[in-house]
């Protein structure tokens, strides 16, 4: 099995027609992550081709539709107001950026370590909440006026790599992991009626943990981080424990019918909308023409399961990033 691997390449997409080897990656890659045993099934590969090819028509144009990233350097910070809602000042963005654990894992590769600038997407929750202000009628200072304050929280850096080609190859490979999450959750939460189908359903939940903790989905790992290594190991273990479950049509066929669908679904799982907000520098909500507001234009990604993110991609220098304090060290001044 090689889920961290990409299935995109530079050059195979071309919006309608994949070349032979993308498509079949896409197919045993739907395999590996849902339920391999799929591969008992006489005629897989046909019954999920079509759905693939929509999932990979799907997620291209997603990806590509993002915007040009934004330069997020100190000195550009309050000139680019949709970083100045999503962080308080430079100083906490770059803190963000330099404890991900994403980016410090990329930035210790052999590629991310000559890399001069880093490309990634900035993915965050969204929420409002009410709150008593004050504000400004003409020359009237108004207190206690309600107001609404949109705030920015949970902030992930998703695939950072050396060049913004890379890093949209990437999201493209994680969004359609993504439809793949989905599947094996909607397999996961079936109904199982068989007594002897207990441990297939705890084995699927425990493969489903270690998707999240590897990072195959939208969400920041959970938990320990373990290396990539040691996560094949463990999801090739529990692929050998269902493939010791033994065969059965009925089952495996329900399952591969919900690995098609999911694929064959892809827009009403995952998808994103426009988001316009007008809001100031302390983000207070607006109206468009008051001259406090600013517009900013983010895209928000939605999931079946009422995820909602919104998505800022982004450019930096690493050299930007502020040096972590070495905690061995750290402890060791204070003990000695």
């Amino acid at each position: 099995m090689k889920l961290f691997q990409s299935i995109f390449g530079g050059r195979e997409e071309s919006h309608g027609r994949y070349p032979e080897s993308l498509i079949e990656a896409a197919i045993e890659r739907a395999v590996d992550t849902t339920d391999a045993r799929l591969r008992l099934l006489p005629g897989y590969r046909k019954h999920l081709r079509k759905a693939v090819i929509h999932a990979i028509d799907h997620v291209i144009p997603l990806v590509d539709n993002i915007p040009a990233p934004v330069s997020a350097e100190r000195r550009e910070f309050t000139s680019i107001p949709a970083l100045s809602a999503l962080y308080a000042s430079a100083a906490d963005m770059l803190d963000h950026f330099s404890r991900d654990r994403s980016l410090t894992d990329y930035l210790a590769t052999t590629e991310g370590r000559g890399a001069e600038r880093i490309t990634a997407l900035v993915l965050a929750q969204r929420s409002e909440r009410t709150v008593f202000g004050i504000d400004l009628t003409g020359d009237i200072i108004r207190r206690e006026v309600p107001q609404v304050a949109v705030s920015f929280s949970g902030h992930n850096v998703v695939d950072p790599r050396h060049t913004e080609a890379e890093a949209r190859r990437h999201l493209k490979r994680r969004a359609f992991d993504h439809l793949l999450f989905l599947a094996l959750t909607r397999i996961g939460e079936r109904s199982i009626e068989r007594a002897d189908l207990a441990r297939q359903r705890d084995l699927l939940r425990g493969k489903l943990a270690a998707l999240k903790r590897g990072g195959l989905t939208f969400n920041p790992g959970e938990g320990e981080h373990p290396d990539p290594a040691t996560l094949e190991s463990e999801l090739d273990a529990i692929t050998d424990q269902l493939a010791g479950l033994g065969r059965d049509d009925q089952v495996l066929q329900h399952h591969l019918e919900i690995v098609a669908d999911a694929l064959g679904e892809a827009e009403r799982l995952l998808w994103a909308e426009p988001l316009t907000l007008f809001i100031d520098p302390m983000n207070i909500e607006r109206d468009p023409q008051d001259p406090a507001a600013r517009r900013i234009d983010f895209q928000e990604l939605h999931n079946a399961r009422d995820q909602r993110l919104v998505m800022q991609l982004v450019s930096f220098s690493p050299s930007e990033l502020p040096a972590r304090e070495d905690l061995v060290s750290a402890a060791e001044r204070y003990l000695y």
